[in-house]
């Protein structure tokens, strides 16, 4: 399917918003990655059928308030959210400890529109050395006898292992013990079927990342070398936030398939983000990834600057 010049130059200003560096140095990360966000809807949109998995949750164990992050959980539950809307199916898998953020989040994010919370399917791995795998396994397994196969699998700010295996966080920190290990579900084979992958991520240590040469993450990343992830995906998103990647995505699916315009625009409302941020930061659910504390904040950003980024993604709706 080909699409007009105007929305391959309207996807392509999206990839630059949303690739905006907010001081990491991701600027070489997002050359790297260019044209990711345009494979990814494609990939989306030319499929008869889209049954897609958005993996999330980055649990920080060394905050003030050891919870899961405030990024990527709320770009992860407003995707999932417009694609339940326009009668795409999804399931959302992260592991025990961020469960009850990523639920609180995901009700928030379909209350104002009445959707029946039973239609938002969870998938959740604990955090036990001696079980999680058998419990990725099991969930192979039991994508495998779905009516529709899952066809695409998401990642949002999710963390990856680096070239040793182990986990880690921005700071070199091994996380490992507090990490389910979801990257088993990533690059899998689901019913002898290749599946499309799609990363979204700010920092070189989220899954997708292996995507990109390691040398540039090495030279260019804060301990890059420890924390590269080496998982791969089809297509990368790199954006200074990784919810921006969400709602970025978001807007090239309305783009690109304008019968999906009209629910998508509705659910890109400054409001909902917002509630969807204090609902999970005033129940002490989740914390600022930079900060460590429950504030209206993602990455240390404060809510106008996250603001101002989210207008500008979605002006380019029409």
């Amino acid at each position: 399917m080909r699409y007009s010049q105007q929305i391959i130059d309207k996807i392509t200003q999206l990839e630059l918003i949303c690739g905006q560096d907010v001081g990491r140095g991701i600027q070489p990360l997002v050359k790297a990655a260019k044209g990711g966000l345009l494979g990814a809807v494609c990939s989306l949109c030319q499929h008869l059928q889209p049954h897609v998995v958005i993996i999330t949750g980055f649990y920080l164990p060394h905050g003030d308030l050891p919870a899961a992050e405030t990024d990527g959980i709320i770009g992860s539950v407003q995707l999932a959210a417009a694609l339940l809307r326009v009668g795409v199916m999804v399931r959302i898998v992260t592991d025990s400890l961020c469960f009850p953020a990523v639920r609180s989040a995901a009700l928030a994010a379909v209350m104002p529109f009445q959707i029946n919370p039973s239609h938002l399917n969870f998938d959740i791995v604990p955090i036990n050395p001696n079980g999680s795998d058998e419990k990725v396994v099991s969930l192979l397994n039991s994508w495998e006898s779905l009516p529709i196969p899952v066809t695409h699998v998401i990642s949002i700010e999710r963390p990856g292992p680096s070239r040793d295996g182990i986990i880690r966080n921005m700071r070199g920190q091994d996380i490992s013990p507090y990490t389910a290990p979801l990257h088993l579900l990533f690059n899998s084979i689901h019913n002898s079927s290749p599946i499309t992958y799609i990363g979204i991520g700010d920092g070189g240590n989220e899954l997708g990342m292996g995507k990109i040469p390691r040398n540039i993450i090495y030279d260019n990343i804060r301990h890059g070398e420890k924390i590269a992830c080496v998982t791969s995906c089809d297509y990368l998103i790199v954006c200074g936030v990784s919810n921006w990647g969400g709602t970025a995505l978001l807007v090239a699916l309305a783009l690109v398939n304008s019968q999906w315009k009209a629910e998508i625009r509705e659910q890109l409302n400054l409001e909902i983000e917002l509630n969807i941020l204090d609902t999970i930061v005033s129940n002490k659910l989740a914390v600022d990834g930079v900060t460590g504390k429950a504030t209206l904040s993602v990455d240390n950003l404060p809510w106008h600057y996250h603001a101002d980024v989210f207008d500008k993604l979605n002006k380019l709706i029409d």
